[in-house]
């Protein structure tokens, strides 16, 4: 059995990391063109290194939840019987691999690694981003950018994503609003190729209707019950 799982902020809420899109998630309380594109970082980086520097603090302090912990046993457990977990997440944390994934795609980029935003190269790096650092690979300062996917920037390893969905025989949806594109389009193309569907959130998302299977609840109970009766019927 090949299953898909795209995984959004809603799974790591219970771990204590802000969702953006809700009535109190991050973007009403920022300006996104000021802090999450290309050319607010232009305009300011010392505001975006600002904000995304407390969300390296804030993540350094978060740990797994229980949803985190069933989809990495689920993972082996398919493994074992021949089978895939194809793990997709929007997040940009690490709470996936904390809890034990091994194979996780961050299609928005990742918050603990930086990127230099003139010669583009990546190293893992939690501690605070400065002006003064020196890329290794350039030897310039002053490029030091988080490695996440801003507004008006593509997603990341779309290629290996549309490969991976095409193969699959179940496609669930974990924590997601079900309005950030091209993410919240893969149910439709799953539906489109025959692949069974399933949404697993706090509450509907906007793309709700489109689920054959739908499950509601607090991610850390929903998504644990979710994978026993997963591995119940293998």
């Amino acid at each position: 059995m090949k299953i898909f799982v795209l995984t959004g902020a809603g799974i790591s809420a219970e771990s204590g990391l802000g969702t953006f899109r809700d009535k109190d998630g991050v973007w009403t309380r920022y300006d996104l063109s000021e802090v999450a594109t290309p050319e607010g970082f232009a305009r300011d980086p010392a505001k975006v290194r600002a904000f995304y520097n407390a969300r390296r603090a804030n993540l350094a302090e978060a740990s797994p939840n229980a949803a985190h912990v069933a989809l990495a046993r689920l993972e082996a457990a398919l493994a074992a019987r021949g089978g895939d977990l194809w793990l997709c997440t929007q997040n940009v944390d690490d709470l996936h691999e904390k809890a034990g994934s091994r194979r996780v795609v961050h299609m928005h980029g990742e918050l603990a690694v930086t990127r230099c935003a003139h010669c583009q190269a990546l190293r893992p790096d939690p501690g605070p981003l400065t002006a003064e650092a020196v890329c290794e690979a350039c030897g310039r300062d002053g490029g030091a950018r988080p490695h996440v996917v801003w507004f008006g920037e593509m997603p990341l390893h779309m290629d290996a994503i549309e490969d991976a969905l095409a193969e699959a025989d179940l496609f669930v949806s974990i924590g997601t609003s079900g309005s950030v594109y091209p993410a919240a389009g893969f149910v439709t193309e799953a539906r489109a190729m025959g692949v069974a569907t399933c949404e697993i959130n706090l509450e509907p998302s906007a793309n709700a209707y489109v689920f054959g299977e739908k499950h509601y609840g607090p991610a850390s109970e929903v998504v644990p019950a979710w994978v026993e009766r997963v591995l119940n019927g293998l």
